[in-house]
């Protein structure tokens, strides 16, 4: 796709308030990655910092004028190169776009995508009210972000993830047109489902400018148990009795080499010598919540668990919670991560996490692993010195056996980060070339011009 030339750029400089648009490249350079840090980032022509949908339609239509690439960006949280620069492209930023509405009586917050999911949270609970979905990075990620990736995080295994709680949609098109989907309404079949399609489309359909958000009554205070194993096959075990039984709020593991890390991180206090821990809450109520507990706890103590910490003290379970969160910036302190999100039915769980070991041994690499264990989304992050070409190249075959054998214990290759470009070259093989031909016919249809995230997912 070619670059703008220096007129066309000219005319998209024009054509929005001064300061939206950004063409020095010394600004522009930090717009190129994301969480991920894609090698074969581009280098942008532009980045347009919208304020306004009508701004981000100024964007598009040019766009679609001139056939430059446009690639959406929230703020730039992703962990699969979704955000990664084309070189001679737009980068579209949402970041200035942050209104927030809430509608009490209604349970509902209108939400423009440049909110981080932490405000939302705050902005919400102010009015007395709950959102759920909470990845681990939910104090920088943004709520555009989580929409596009479809993202989880801890509490989803027992309240869903994001397209759960999207109600409606304001959407702009390629070709500028903005179309509103959904409505602020618990019941709707009214057509084809095309709010859900945008949801997880990872910005290769259109870019969401506003979004009317499901909410839910406060969360009760958790309970909460930690379990050491001295294997990680008692752990898992443990993981799907708990799942087989009742739905816990929360279910995380962590590997030993994610708690040392952690525990080099916080010095906390965390048991070095586990094989794995557990960290399973309830937020049931009175005597639910006490056979939940129980339930838990015998369900670890059943499959080894070697130490059983039970606490109703919100604190002492909210630092477990910390714990749990600081794992991949604890983890980035020992070395380069690939970052992977691969997942599987919780039955699969235990050969999905002593595969990922047995892949570790066999090419050398130290690959530490956590995960939402609870509906089965792990996260093995290869952790390399990239100075070193050797451990570099063993670092990649890994990263693609990972998702190799998650593939072939009938998962998915991404529970909550997106294709992006990372993982682009194995979708194909978990979806059929049907399902890959289908979406590229959709896509086709919605985005002709293929401007929109190009190389990206499909």
């Amino acid at each position: 796709m070619p670059a703008p030339t220096p007129s066309a750029l000219d005319e998209l400089v024009a054509s929005l308030p001064e300061g939206v648009v950004i063409t020095d490249p010394v600004r522009t350079d930090k717009y190129r990655f994301d969480r991920a840090a894609d090698p074969d980032a581009g280098t942008p022509a532009a980045v347009v910092r919208a304020e306004s949908t009508g701004q981000v339609q100024t964007a598009l239509r040019w766009a679609s004028e001139h056939r430059v690439a446009v690639v959406p960006r929230g703020a730039g949280t992703g962990l699969s190169g979704g955000s990664t620069a084309v070189s001679g492209g737009i980068v579209l930023s949402t970041e200035r776009m942050r209104d927030i509405r809430v509608d009490r009586p209604g349970r509902v917050a209108v939400v423009q995508p440049g909110l981080l999911n932490a405000e939302v949270k705050q902005a919400v609970a102010e009015c007395g009210l709950w959102y759920p979905p909470d990845p681990s990075s939910f104090e920088i990620c943004s709520i555009g972000g989580n929409i596009a990736t479809n993202a989880g995080g801890l509490c989803c295994v027992k309240y869903g993830v994001t397209t759960d709680y999207v109600l409606a949609l304001e959407v702009v098109l390629p070709d500028g047109r903005a179309l509103r989907l959904g409505g602020a309404r618990l019941k709707d079949c009214a057509g084809l489902s095309l709010t859900k399609l945008f949801v997880g489309s990872e910005g290769t359909l259109g870019i969401v400018t506003e979004a009317t958000l499901r909410l839910m009554p406060p969360q009760s205070p958790p309970r909460t148990v930690v379990a050491g194993f001295a294997d990680t096959r008692a752990a898992t075990g443990a993981v799907v009795a708990i799942t087989a039984g009742l739905r816990p709020s929360m279910l995380e593991y962590l590997d030993r080499t994610t708690v040392n890390a952690v525990e080099d991180h916080l010095r906390m206090g965390l048991d070095r010598s586990a094989a794995a821990l557990l960290v399973a809450q309830t937020d049931a109520e009175g005597s639910t919540a006490d056979r939940e507990l129980a339930a838990i706890v015998e369900a670890c103590q059943r499959h080894g668990a070697t130490e059983v910490l039970a606490t109703d003290d919100p604190a002492e379970g909210e630092a477990f919670t910390v714990a749990r969160r600081q794992a991949i910036p604890a983890l980035e302190k020992k070395g380069k991560l690939l970052l992977e999100d691969v997942g599987v039915g919780v039955a699969a769980l235990p050969a999905l996490v002593a595969g990922i070991e047995q892949i570790a041994a066999a090419r050398e690499v130290t690959i530490a692993l956590i995960a939402h264990a609870g509906d089965g989304n792990t996260h093995p992050l290869i952790v390399f010195d990239p100075a070193d070409s050797e451990a570099t190249a063993r670092a990649g075959l890994a990263f693609g056996e990972v998702m190799d054998l998650a593939i072939a214990l009938d998962g998915t290759i991404t529970g909550e980060h997106g294709v992006g470009r990372l993982k682009q070259p194995w979708l194909a093989t978990q979806l059929g070339e049907d399902v890959i031909d289908l979406s590229r016919r959709i896509k086709a249809a919605i985005d002709p011009l293929g401007i929109m995230n190009p190389g990206a997912v499909l």
